[in-house]
């Protein structure tokens, strides 16, 4: 009898001691509950933002591998600016959807304005395949060739002039993403989440 009321009282202590020792703390301006466990180590308790788990890849040489590596190490580089080219094409969309033909003008030149200043000079030094990426990237989410993009904001002339320059760089501004051209470049791409959906 003695031990089981020793056992009770150890359990009513430890549940005590567990009870003391939770709280909250406060990361980066969030409050997260965290309590110790047994060994002394603080568990924060947080709710994490979609993860995606995919199996290791799978390569037919080391040509394949090291193309995979290259890639992966240039979207890294190039994609905050497919964030921000897919973020200002969405709210373009939302924005001017209600806009008479000469607000949407005066619109749409400020903006590009504001971007020709904020992204010009890093955009210029691009490698072709960095290019190459970036434009994947975008056409990839919005599910609309580059040309097509470039004529409904400027115009076809402009989508006509630009998708004669891309050539020059390999580039075929009018044949847009296609799954499975560069199985490659899929692998990749997959692994990088350029979507943006506009707050209302």
């Amino acid at each position: 009898m003695k031990n089981i009321l020793i056992a009770i009282a150890l359990l009513l202590t430890a549940a005590g001691l567990k009870a003391q020792n939770a709280g909250h703390t406060i990361i980066d301006g969030q409050v997260f509950p965290f309590m110790l466990d047994g060994c002394g180590d603080t568990v924060i308790l947080a709710t994490l933002e979609d993860v995606s788990i995919s199996s290791p890849r799978q390569f037919a040489n080391d040509d394949e591998y090291k193309k995979y590596r290259k890639y992966r190490k240039f979207a890294a580089e190039v994609y905050p600016y497919a964030v921000e080219a897919v973020k200002v094409f969405r709210e373009i969309e939302y924005y001017t959807d209600d806009m008479r033909k000469r607000e949407r003008k005066k619109y749409m030149k400020e903006l590009q304005n504001d971007l020709k200043e904020r992204f010009e000079d890093p955009l210029k030094s691009l490698s072709k395949t960095r290019g190459l990426l970036l434009i994947k990237m975008v056409e990839r989410e919005l599910q609309i060739p580059t040309y097509t993009l470039i004529k409904e904001l400027k115009g076809g002339f402009t989508a006509t002039y630009w998708s004669t320059m891309g050539r020059f760089y390999g580039y075929h501004l009018r044949d847009g993403y296609k799954p499975g051209e560069d199985p490659i470049m899929d692998m990749v791409l997959d692994d990088f989440n350029v979507s943006y959906q506009v707050s209302k």
